[in-house]
């Protein structure tokens, strides 16, 4: 049975947004099982846009490129981050950068963009080299959990590149289980502080990461040093402006979270596709074995056949599967009637199988972001994995630097392999991880 979201405003010309009459919490549970079976399971039901009410709150699934580029380009602004990222992270990711809006933004994203420039990148690059180096070369052989070692990896990058510190394994080994449950206490379905519960961990997780940034950044304002901690301490806006000690920890705390946790997505989904694809995988060697062991930062563009898996992996499995907003003010999307205060969803993850702009879009196949193809120019917003507008990802040239750099070190040095029929099983109660941890048999070259 179908009911509407809320009554369109008499005289409007808007048209009601479809809602079914299950209860929400089950169609939550529905789509993280399967979010592309749940996904087609509404398209077919009500169109590109339906509502639910789900975890106390009225929401809108807007799919298509189009209903995308209408929220995300925001030209009325007519929607805003912070309220509806905060209602899933906020207690966790306090005043990150993708948690605010409008003229606060702009200001933080000026000065933060300096992190991000591409000298700052060249700096970064340098100094991961040769500890990505080093990681890749003492990877074990045999059956290797690769999500497992991914995520160990570019956790030791962040620390290094970003913080610009070496901590013993078990403070690295505290930090880790810190960020995990601060990402994983976002999507409790109980969003109170019980006991062992998600979101009391979500919590408890914040507070760790608080206490050690917090005791670092004195010696970080005191001296600079080569790393984004560093940067944040010492950087000026246009008239001198800096961060205050919290607005350092707050963006410190969700860069690291967002680097950390995409990147290891990414490259898990890439080798398990090279894994299937063997002519994919030596594609890649054999470009990486053309260039020095260490890349340079100009290198990175030669990797044409890295660069066309990750951007299908990506499209295939994008690690932030989709966009909230929250409308600050009664307006419309596609025609339908938005009412103030509803969250509204960009759901790229389904969106990236659209078939309007993707040919057999369930296939793997990295030649159609080819320049003959270009299946992702058909719309600005047919392939989003950064997200798009002005929150569109701000770390999204070191992720991929970062990303490439330690495959193509993987590559030059290893084989790898899944059995025959093998599928990946995927867990999205959270941001999309394999439960198995991507096991494989690797093999020094």
């Amino acid at each position: 049975m179908t009911t509407v979201l809320a009554p369109a405003p008499a005289g409007s010309g808007l048209v009601e947004v479809p809602c079914a009459e299950r209860n929400g919490i089950l169609e939550m549970m529905s789509m993280r099982r399967d979010p592309f079976a749940f996904g087609d399971d509404r398209l077919n039901r009500f169109g590109q846009v339906s509502g639910l009410n789900a975890l106390g709150v009225k929401m809108v699934i807007a799919a298509g490129a189009r209903a995308a580029d209408e929220i995300l380009m925001n030209r009325d602004k007519a929607f805003a981050n912070g309220p509806a990222w905060s209602y899933f992270i906020g207690p966790f990711f306090n005043r990150g950068i993708m948690l605010l809006d409008f003229d606060e933004h702009r200001h933080h994203r000026h000065i933060l963009q300096q992190a991000f420039s591409p000298s700052t990148l060249k700096g970064y690059m340098q100094e991961m080299q040769p500890m990505i180096a080093e990681r890749v070369a003492n990877l074990p052989t045999g059956e290797v959990k690769l999500f497992s070692e991914f995520k160990s990896m570019t956790l030791d990058v962040a620390l290094e590149v970003f913080l610009g510190l070496e901590l013993p394994k078990d403070e690295a080994d505290k930090i880790n289980k810190a960020f995990i449950d601060t990402v994983r206490a976002g999507v409790a379905y109980v969003r109170k502080p019980v006991p062992g519960g998600r979101w009391w961990k979500g919590l408890r997780g914040r507070k760790v990461l608080e206490e050690f940034f917090h005791a670092n950044i004195a010696a970080k304002r005191a001296r600079e040093t080569p790393d984004l901690f560093s940067v944040l301490c010492h950087v000026e806006g246009d008239e001198g402006e800096r961060f205050t000690d919290s607005d350092v920890v707050n963006h410190m705390i969700f860069v690291l979270m967002a680097a950390h946790d995409t990147s290891t997505i990414t490259m898990t989904q890439m080798a398990y596709r090279m894994a299937k694809s063997p002519k994919w995988q030596q594609k890649a060697r054999e470009q990486s074995l053309e260039l020095n062991p260490e890349l340079g930062y100009d290198d990175l563009g030669r990797l044409t056949a890295l660069d066309l898996v990750m951007k299908e992996s990506l499209r295939m499995c994008t690690p932030v599967p989709a966009q909230p907003r929250m409308a600050v003010k009664d307006t419309s999307v596609q025609g339908f009637y938005v009412p103030k205060g509803t969250i509204v969803t960009v759901p790229q993850m389904t969106n990236h199988r659209d078939p309007e702009f993707f040919t057999n879009p369930d296939m793997f196949d990295p030649e159609r972001f080819s320049p003959e193809r270009a299946e992702d120019k058909g719309h600005r917003m047919a392939w989003m994995p950064f997200g798009g507008g002005v929150h569109k990802c701000i770390g999204l040239y070191f992720g991929q630097m970062e990303i490439k750099t330690i495959l193509h070190h993987v590559v030059r040095n290893f084989e790898w392999s899944v059995p025959e029929g093998y599928q990946i099983p995927m867990d999205y109660s959270a941001l999309p991880v394999p439960k198995d941890n991507l096991p494989v048999d690797l093999r020094r070259r």
